[in-house]
């Protein structure tokens, strides 16, 4: 990716050699002939390093460079001199400038203190990103073997540069299992960029994606760089990529291919070195045969597939996380940490889970919130669970009591896991019937994603009803 470099000089011929010089370096440069417009490049472009005279008609460098730190810019400046001093150089060194040189400038000089100023953002930005990655980084929590083959996937992958595509319904822990492979890789200490291609709109993901050039579009007033841009040698999670277009697609699949790609509204073509990190709740496979997801693309993704078992699967792992989450919100809500009985783990354990974790981990949450006075030191019972089980699609026996008019009879004389079974069926029917048939109101109703409801109804021979 070409560094941006800023020149602040009221004399022409000055910016015109450092330019120059600059150029032929292969930095992108840009000048400005006094502090205002300087000060109006820097807000809009951010550049990477500012060369600025001190002696300018209208705002010297000095109080221009106070104004530039006050805003929170955090780019190394370097002043310029024809008149130094060294009260003027502490002055300077003060308010933060990275250096101080003296004119006529040598160019020599110059490259050198560039390169010196590169460094040292470099590393202030990788010291940032590595803290916020290692505050914000989740554990892979689990010890079931559906997890544990996970975890040794992980260990392989995470090495090496290759794609990774990570599958699973929503809420089984895509980005988590993203930040393990980026913090174990050799790119941990470089940008981890996350992206939800589902939330953000179709007109703006490109410019999200790639960034724009000023003017490019209504409402671009100025240069923005992308999330490429920013996760260069490092890494970029595309989460929801199966719900990305076909267009969009098709830009990803270049830097796949070549590590380059041009802004939004611009010609240039910039190259980055970044790893990719895919994860889909979808079917890529059956969007391929409805001509909405790339099958290059596809094949360009997974390299490695990871797929993440959903919670009902990996049951033996409940417990854990329950622990997990009653910790981490105790802490976080400042209130006493509580202990969960055996009946309650069973009876999370009987639960579906149909929003997986991430349904474990509101309930614990609202749990640790609703704690009435007095109880910090009683345990979790069963009771406590049941009323917040019940809003989904319960398997347990407390709420066969509650099944809707048709649901089979509570009987003994069969198997737990059989009459769990029935039962399920039997209340995936009638909420069928309840909605004529309409699988996605259903779904909806059930709590549970429509393509777990369709897996389940194929599961159970259950074929839908013509009007």
């Amino acid at each position: 990716m070409r560094r941006t470099i800023l020149i602040i000089d009221d004399e022409a011929s000055i910016r015109q050699s450092l330019s120059g010089a600059l150029s032929d370096e292969g930095y992108q440069v840009m000048s400005a002939p006094n502090a205002a417009q300087g000060l109006e490049l820097i807000r809009k472009n951010h550049p990477d390093v500012v060369l600025m005279d001190i002696w300018m008609p209208d705002v010297d460098g000095l109080t221009a460079l106070n104004e530039i730190k006050q805003q929170g810019f955090e780019t190394p400046i370097i002043m310029m001199s024809g008149h130094g001093t060294i009260e003027t150089a502490v002055k300077a060194t003060k308010l933060g400038a990275f250096d101080f040189v003296e004119k006529p400038v040598e160019l020599d000089r110059i490259l050198v203190l560039v390169r010196n100023a590169l460094s040292a953002r470099d590393l202030i930005q990788e010291n940032q990103a590595l803290r916020k990655q290692i505050s914000t980084r989740k554990p892979l929590i689990g010890e079931s073997s559906a997890m544990n083959d996970v975890k040794e996937l992980i260990k392989r992958v995470a090495p090496t540069s290759g794609s990774v595509l990570i599958t699973g319904e929503n809420g089984t822990g895509k980005e988590v299992v993203a930040q393990t492979i980026h913090a174990l890789s050799t790119r941990f200490k470089k940008p981890f960029i996350e992206v939800n291609c589902a939330a953000i709109p179709e007109e703006l993901i490109e410019s999200e994606l790639f960034g724009h050039e000023k003017g490019s579009f209504t409402g671009a007033t100025q240069l923005r760089k992308g999330r490429f841009d920013l996760a260069d040698n490092g890494t970029i999670f595309l989460d929801e990529i199966g719900d990305m277009s076909l267009k969009t697609q098709a830009k990803i699949l270049r830097i796949l291919q070549e590590q380059k790609f041009e802004r939004v509204g611009g010609n240039e073509t910039h190259s980055v070195d970044v790893r990719i990190i895919a994860a889909t709740n979808k079917e890529l496979k059956q969007e391929i045969s409805k001509s909405t997801f790339r099958e290059d693309l596809y094949f360009r993704l997974n390299v490695v597939r990871i797929h993440l078992p959903a919670l009902r699967e990996r049951k033996e792992d409940i417990s854990l996380l329950a622990q997990y989450f009653l910790k981490e919100f105790a802490s976080l809500h400042q209130k006493k940490e509580r202990k969960i009985n055996r009946e309650s783990l069973e009876l999370l354990e009987s639960y579906p889970w149909p929003g997986n974790i991430r349904e474990l981990k509101n309930l614990i949450e609202r749990l640790v919130i609703l704690q009435a006075p007095g109880e910090e030191n009683k345990e979790i019972q069963a009771d406590d669970l049941k009323p917040h089980l019940n809003e989904g699609v319960p398997i347990s026996t407390a709420s066969f009591s509650a099944a809707p008019k048709g649901a089979v009879a509570l009987t003994t004389g069969q198997s737990l896991k059989d009459a769990k079974a029935d039962f399920e069926r039997e209340y995936i029917v009638q909420a069928l019937k309840d909605h004529d048939w309409n699988i996605t109101k259903t779904a909806q109703t059930l709590g549970i994603e429509r393509s777990y409801l369709h897996r389940r109804m194929n599961s159970f021979g259950i074929e839908v009803e013509e009007n």
